[in-house]
């Protein structure tokens, strides 16, 4: 039965040609066979389903009405075939390049000690890892994974929760011992708190005040399109920043930094998300690796 399928896909191919070129030795030269083994192709195809193909002179070749079907169903299937064999295909051995956005600090201490082990799991995949805090726009074709912290907008996109991670206001003690320390949320304004410049979902930041959930507006001389960035020049003593805890956990077992308002943390958390277009159509490198992702974010 697989023998007598690829002989029919031969033969559709071989008659494909034979209709594009307009002779069988045009479609030889093309196919890389002699005339006379194009001939026989056709002529077997003919005696298969009892009609003529093609009315042959010394001169030319053309297509019957029954011809004329038969090249354009082999149009239609033939295409469709490939298409067919190339996503099973890629889905048994994915390939091709997985593009991933991600910020600075967490694509650097999660996002790439996660990538050998990834290309060694799946050798015909390439990665295209940006590593930026700015937003990546997945929906126009820019990425094909980022990963977001905080609420997801609205969109026709697709999402899979990898984790999530607390916040804290956070300065160094450097910085305290000049400027002293705020004891409301309200006396922020006092200080330079330094932000990121980019547009986030949730201007400002939240805090929890006699029960209610406040977001306050913050200001400085400072503001970064990372928080790696943020995060050194809260070391320097610049002035206060508001961080993801994975970014600072270390910093903050140092003593380099110390968390402020506590008391005030709306206890909140970010979920991590990898957003990417999804559907049936999505590519399975792309399918394999939010998989990945979320194997490990898991374990």
């Amino acid at each position: 039965m697989e023998s007598r399928r690829a002989d029919r896909t031969t033969e559709m191919e071989t008659f494909l040609a034979v209709a594009c070129a307009g002779s069988l030795s045009g479609a030889a030269r093309e196919l890389g066979l002699t005339p006379s083994a194009v001939s026989r192709l056709v002529t077997r195809i003919e005696q298969r389903l009892g009609v003529r193909l093609v009315v042959r002179t010394t001169r030319n070749l053309r297509l019957t009405r029954e011809g004329e079907d038969y090249a354009l169903a082999a149009r239609r299937i033939l295409p469709d075939l490939n298409q067919t064999e190339t996503a099973l295909a890629d889905r048994a051995r994915p390939k091709g390049v997985v593009r991933i956005s991600a910020g600075l600090a967490h694509g650097r201490l999660s996002i790439v000690p996660l990538i050998p082990a990834f290309l060694s799991r799946y050798p015909d995949i390439n990665v295209d890892l940006q590593l930026s805090d700015e937003i990546a726009d997945v929906e126009a074709g820019h990425v094909d994974v980022a990963i977001r912290f905080g609420p997801l907008p609205d969109s026709l996109l697709s999402a899979r929760r990898l984790g999530e991670t607390g916040r804290s206001v956070v300065a160094s003690p450097e910085y305290l011992k000049t400027h002293g320390y705020p004891e409301t949320p309200e006396q922020l304004n006092r200080f330079n708190c330094m932000d990121f410049s980019f547009k986030r979902i949730e201007p400002g930041w939240p805090f929890l005040v006699n029960g209610e959930r406040l977001m306050l507006p913050v200001s400085g001389n400072v503001q970064a399109n990372n928080g790696e960035t943020l995060v050194q020049l809260a070391l320097a003593g610049m002035g206060i920043t508001r961080m993801g805890n994975f970014h600072i956990d270390a910093e903050l077992a140092s003593g380099r930094l110390v968390t402020l308002l506590d008391e005030f943390n709306p206890g909140d958390t970010e979920a991590i998300h990898a957003v990417f277009i999804g559907g049936t159509n999505m590519p399975a490198r792309v399918r394999v690796f939010i998989d990945y992702l979320v194997e490990k974010f898991d374990a």
